[in-house]
């Protein structure tokens, strides 16, 4: 395998939590040298990182250059604040980024994709400055996101955002989904299929591996059978329906519900744990960091993921699944569509249909009444079928074969199948 030089666009990158820092590391590891451009880490709290700011221009992580941009935080992630957000890593990144960037060559640009989709602007730009090839990896489908979750309701700005999301697919040489289910809406914007590549999420290496060893000064869940969802507290995460369901299942004390993570909702969640009297079973213990989730879920007997009933949701898998397998634990879901496929393949748990609390509540009595050696014969099947599809090692080294076919075979974007 030939070593490349990678250029990396990603509004958000580390101290910030997304799956990207651990595919950088990945390339990092394989000896590929990886630069990042990335803005100031303000997600999500809405406020800059301590000891960050536009002054911060140029860092290293992990041997990985990082060159940072300005921008506008996120404040509370609604509307103009926001868009405002989005807009001036777009702006910042398209003109300081070949600046930044001026004497390094690169032989890629990758694009991480989850929102906004405006970070595939300044990587166009760079692609076009130093005339390599463009890899755009869409975890996020906009402009039906933005409807799905009522960021944007007005007809002209979602048909402005579908324009924009043409444009960027058009301009990229292949485009990476994390979804099988994502294809024919990518198709339609402008995406061929000859361009288009399975890509999904994978755990980190952590949750592979054993249990932090010296775990003694960590919190512990709150006793009884654990139910534990891990990840960002939205109204696409649908709190509505997981606290429908623990009001089902009052009459079963020892069942607490533990929320692992923050985000917009959290207030309205909080509100809403009080005034259903749900403050003795529903936790919500706030956001840690990655290197503690496994302590987490290796404490608890299931693993929560819900979405919205919306057809957007249905094509999207969360990326908590993967994790949530690796570390063997059974899952209960309240999801449609690719997610839920996964789940009841694999036979790693149960799954209610979205929205539906009485469902949810009925997997989770199902998983509460099994026994423990059944219970972790679930987690296990659930493990297997991460190592069989969504394997680390597997998922780079197929990034990288699909990078040289470009790079150094010199195939054009329109050679080659979905796959």
């Amino acid at each position: 395998m030939k070593k490349m030089r990678i250029l990396i666009v990603s509004q958000y990158f580390y101290p910030e939590n997304f799956r990207i820092n651990d595919l950088a590391l990945g390339l990092k590891e394989k000896g590929h040298q990886i630069t990042v451009l990335t803005g100031i880490p303000n997600y999500p709290e809405g406020k800059y990182y301590r000891g960050y700011g536009w002054t911060k221009i140029k860092e290293r992580f992990e041997g990985i250059v990082i060159y940072r941009v300005p921008l506008v935080s996120r404040g509370k992630s609604k509307g103009l604040r926001l868009a405002i957000n989005f807009l001036t890593f777009a702006i910042s990144a398209s003109l300081l980024g070949p600046i930044y960037c001026f004497r390094k060559e690169f032989d890629a640009v990758f694009v991480f994709e989850i929102s906004p989709v405006t970070v595939g602007i300044p990587a166009i730009v760079l692609k076009l400055v130093k005339k390599i090839p463009m890899f755009l990896w869409v975890l996020d489908l906009w402009p039906e996101s933005l409807s799905a979750t009522e960021a944007v309701q007005s007809p002209r700005m979602l048909k402005w955002v579908e324009h924009l999301v043409r444009w960027i697919y058009r301009h990229s040489d292949r485009i990476l989904l994390a979804s099988k289910a994502f294809a024919p809406k990518v198709k339609a914007l402008g995406g061929e299929y000859a361009q288009l590549r399975y890509f999904p999420n994978w755990a980190e290496k952590i949750f592979t591996q054993r249990i932090i060893e010296d775990d003694r000064n960590l919190p512990e869940l709150p006793p009884g059978f654990r139910v534990t969802f891990a990840g960002n507290i939205g109204a696409a995460q649908d709190f509505g329906t997981i606290l429908s369901a623990a009001e089902r299942l009052k009459d079963f004390p020892d069942i607490q519900w533990t929320v692992l993570g923050d985000g917009r909702e959290r207030l309205w969640v909080e509100e809403q744990i009080r005034a259903r009297g749900l403050s003795d079973r529903v936790h919500l213990l706030g956001k840690f960091s990655l290197e503690m989730m496994p302590h987490f879920f290796q404490q608890a007997d299931g693993l929560l993921v819900t979405l919205k009933k919306d057809p957007i949701f249905s094509l999207t898998v969360p990326a908590k699944i993967q994790s949530y397998m690796a570390c063997g634990k059974p899952i209960i879901g309240a999801l449609d569509g690719e997610g839920r496929k996964i789940i009841e393949e694999a036979q790693a748990g149960f799954v209610a249909p979205a929205e539906d609390a009485q469902g949810l509540a009925a997997s989770i009595l199902a998983l509460y009444r099994l026994s423990p050696s059944e219970r972790r014969a679930m987690g296990l099947k659930g493990r297997e079928y991460y190592n069989e599809n969504f394997s680390r090692e597997m998922l780079i080294c197929n990034l990288e074969n699909w990078m040289e076919e470009i790079i150094y075979s010199g195939q054009s974007k329109k050679e080659g199948r979905f796959a």
